[in-house]
Order: C-alpha cells, then sequence, then structure tokens
C-alpha cells in the first residue's frame, strides 16, 4: 500500500482504542494517540532508505511492532516520571497499544497486497498475504483512507455523545 492507504488502516485499527480512550474522558489523550498512529504507520516503508535493509524485510514483523510499542512505552516511562502510579502504568500501557497498533496497521495493510508480509522473520520465511489488491491502486488506497476517516469519524461522534 502507499501513504493513503496505510493512514486508512491505521485509522481502521486505531478507532476502536481511540473511542474507548475518549468515552473514558481522555479526548486529549485520544487525539495524540491518533496523531502518533497517523505518523508512525509508514514507519515500516523507511527500509526502502537503508541499502542493508531488504523492504518488507525486519521492519515487517511483529517482533519491529513489539519493539516500537516498547520504544513508545520508554518514551512515555520518561514523561509520567519516576513517580510512576497505577495512572501513569495506564499512559505506558496505552503509549505501547498505540505504537504496536501503528506498525501491525502496516502489516495489515500490506498483507492485502500480492507481496504479502513475512511477518515471523527470522524464525520463518513464511509470507502472507490475501492478495486482494497491488500496492499501487490508487483506488484501494483512497478507499482504506475513506473508510478509515469514516470509522475514526464515528468513533469521535459516538465517543463525544457517550
Amino acid at each position: 500500500m502507499y501513504r493513503p492507504g496505510h493512514y486508512g488502516v491505521a485509522l481502521l485499527v486505531y478507532a476502536p482504542l481511540g473511542f474507548v480512550v475518549a468515552s473514558a474522558g481522555y479526548e486529549p489523550a485520544a487525539i495524540v494517540g491518533c496523531v502518533t498512529v497517523l505518523a508512525l504507520s509508514t514507519l515500516p516503508d523507511y527500509d526502502q532508505r537503508v541499502p542493508a535493509l531488504e523492504h518488507r524485510g525486519p521492519t515487517h514483523t511483529f517482533a519491529f511492532a513489539a519493539l516500537v510499542g516498547v520504544a513508545l512505552a520508554g518514551v512515555a516511562a520518561l514523561l509520567v516520571g519516576e513517580g510512576v502510579a497505577f495512572a501513569g502504568l495506564g499512559v505506558v500501557g496505552f503509549a505501547f497499544a498505540v505504537g504496536s497498533l501503528s506498525i501491525l496497521s502496516h502489516l495489515l495493510a500490506d498483507a492485502l497486497t500480492p507481496a504479502g508480509i513475512r511477518p515471523f522473520w527470522p524464525l520463518s520465511n513464511r509470507r502472507y498475504s490475501v492478495s486482494l489488491t497491488r500496492a499501487s491502486n490508487v483506488v484501494a488506497n483512497y478507499a482504506l483512507l475513506g473508510l478509515g476517516l469514516a470509522v475514526a469519524l464515528l468513533a469521535a461522534v459516538l465517543a463525544i455523545s457517550y
């Protein structure tokens, strides 16, 4: 997928979490989470800019999703400070979820293409693909973006009225 498709799938994947967080009264956190998911949703494709990395290699795995989640949780823990109480653990857990979901959304979008992904690399080279559309399909990319925007907007409206 290209950027619009990745953004759309990121919004689709994040919408349920954003709804729960906003419904609990943490609307600013839900917005920050949404922006972060969008910002990180194309991170795996930076492998194309690193000569030693194969595209859809290590950055397109569940391990990388966990690594990004842990890194974001670490940043959140530093921001919360030493007085990490129960509320601080919630922030750290939310940060882990946002970081992981951003990469998992990317994997999901790429799994829609014939090239697929190898999410268990290096343990397995098995490729997974539903071969629904080519990554370069403009209609598919913008359809995913539109669907993601619609679902995110619906989640926001429902959270506000909740």
